[in-house]
């Protein structure tokens, strides 16, 4: 999608008209460039009560003299955010249809800068769709949409900036989306590792160092190793640098790559099996987020570390009753091979105390229980930082990505360190508190600050994403399949300090 900017009111193409609950008219500063038949029809229609502008809902108007407009309702107006412009926008596209042309204008009645740019944010959004492996006849394909935003007089630069930086951010909500939703044959760790190396070449800012399987194992990074190595596929970590010269402390993303999870020798049902290609879902975020970061140009360092992994079932698979020995020198008894993501994890964290980082945060789709806890709606967030987990939530709440604040008991900790044979365990004790205990498992290597013994534990928060990467039905910015979520998350909490 082109998205452009201009001031005036002339309509290219189809009209895009957001209106407030009970509009009865088509306001008196739409009404320049509007042909004067499409403003009787939009008239009769909203006087008459068939379009009520509520939020989120659209109405085509196709065919008659006047051109054609898409309608789009804002919900009532004292209630009416960012949010609701953004919802907006993605319900535009989402309802969109040939007919409607890929020439489109969106004007707006007496708003702010950033509604305009939240409502072209939610078009960027909502204009993705994976059909990689769809044939698909010449005379089917259409034309990248070119939308135009229409704008008062010397609004046109703050916009279109704005404008800018939402494209920027969501050309990394969509990589992230594409990962995801690529079949794991084609997304393994090794394609995923490549696919990040040539990325890194459009950047000359970016840096990209890959760990091999035989580098890992080398290293000590048992937990990496020991969940990768049941597959043909060997495991891998990928670290992202950008801006490394910059000095300071800086901000360090940690992501679980499962590229595919069969459970191993904990085979999983195999029901709903092929959505484990989203388990990836944690890398793909923090993928996203550099892509986003580095697109619009941003001049700050930030680190980030991908743990990648296929958990396949063979004769070379690690066990139930094994003990491995992870980067940080600490074992783990391995109960179940399911409970994997936490595995290449505990590698993850305490590499990242190697770049004595501002903060740490890890992203993963790591249990079910997050889900039956908070459903679809919201990510699940723990913290060794009270006040680090409040500006994570908030940050969230700023794009409208909802992180629901965890507690991060003594008790969990306790019952992941019980282990009568290692230091710790990757299963709890029994069914309750699956996710908390997880949290409680992960910040185990979470390191100090310069790995000193007795020093203070780095800034760290986990974002359990596996309600929200993918299956989100409520999500208005989604079709189908990987959602992207917290990639704006990301950026809105690094840029903004």
């Amino acid at each position: 999608m082109k998205v452009s900017v201009s001031p005036g009111h002339n309509i290219n193409g189809t009209l895009i008209l957001p209106l407030f609950e009970g509009s009865e008219a088509v306001p008196e500063s739409l009404q320049e460039g509007l042909h004067t038949a499409l403003k009787g029809q939009i008239n009769r229609i909203l006087s008459e009560g068939d379009f009520k502008a509520k939020s989120k809902t659209t109405m085509s108007i196709i065919g008659g003299e006047g051109g054609k407009a898409i309608l789009v309702g804002l919900g009532k107006e004292d209630d009416v955010d960012i949010h609701a412009y953004r919802k907006a926008g993605a319900a535009v596209i989402a309802n969109r249809k040939k007919v409607h042309g890929t020439d489109l204008t969106a004007t707006f009645s007496a708003t702010s800068i950033e509604s305009m740019g939240s409502f072209a944010e939610g078009m960027l959004l909502r204009d993705y769709s994976y059909d990689h492996y769809k044939q698909q006849d010449e005379e089917d394909k259409e034309a990248e949409l070119d939308v135009r935003i229409t704008c008062d007089e010397g609004q046109e630069a703050e916009l279109s900036d704005l404008i800018t930086i939402h494209a920027g951010v969501a050309s990394g909500v969509h990589l992230s989306r594409d990962l995801g939703n690529c079949p794991p044959n084609d997304m393994y760790p090794e394609a995923f590792a490549d696919q990040a190396w040539e990325w890194a070449k459009q950047y000359d800012n970016v840096e990209v160092t890959i760990i091999n399987y035989d580098q890992a194992v080398k290293a000590g990074m048992g937990g990496l190793v020991a969940v990768g190595m049941g597959s043909a596929r060997k495991p891998c970590m990928v670290i992202f640098e950008l801006n490394r010269k910059v000095t300071g402390r800086c901000p360090l993303l940690v992501g679980k790559g499962i590229t595919f999870d069969t459970g191993g020798i904990s085979l999983k049902p195999g029901a709903n099996m092929d959505e484990m290609k989203y388990d990836m879902g944690g890398s793909a975020t923090v993928f996203g987020t550099m892509e986003a970061l580095a697109s619009t140009g941003h001049e700050g360092k930030v680190v980030a570390i991908t743990c990648m992994a296929e958990n396949m079932p063979s004769s070379n698979a690690q066990r139930p009753g094994d003990v491995i020995k992870t980067l940080s020198g600490k074992t783990i008894e391995i109960l179940n091979t399911d409970a994997e993501g936490r595995l290449v994890l505990s590698d993850g964290l305490w590499k990242a105390g190697e770049f004595d980082p501002e903060y740490i945060i890890d992203f993963a789709t790591l249990t079910g229980a997050c889900v039956v806890a908070l459903g679809h709606e919201a990510t699940g967030l723990w913290s060794n930082d009270d006040d680090f987990r409040t500006r994570i939530h908030e940050a969230g709440n700023a794009v409208g990505e909802l992180a629901w604040p965890m507690p991060l008991l003594p008790a969990f900790e306790k019952e992941m360190t019980n282990s009568k044979i290692a230091d710790t365990r990757n299963l709890g004790a029994g069914r309750y508190g699956g996710a908390n205990t997880a949290a409680a498992f992960l910040k185990q290597f979470v390191p100090n600050r310069n790995y000193e013994k007795d020093g203070e534990q780095i800034t760290w928060a986990h974002m359990d994403i596996a309600g929200t990467y993918w299956g989100a039905k409520t999500n208005s910015m989604v079709g189908n399949g990987a959602t992207g979520i917290h990639v704006r998350t990301m950026y809105h909490l690094i840029t903004n300090g």
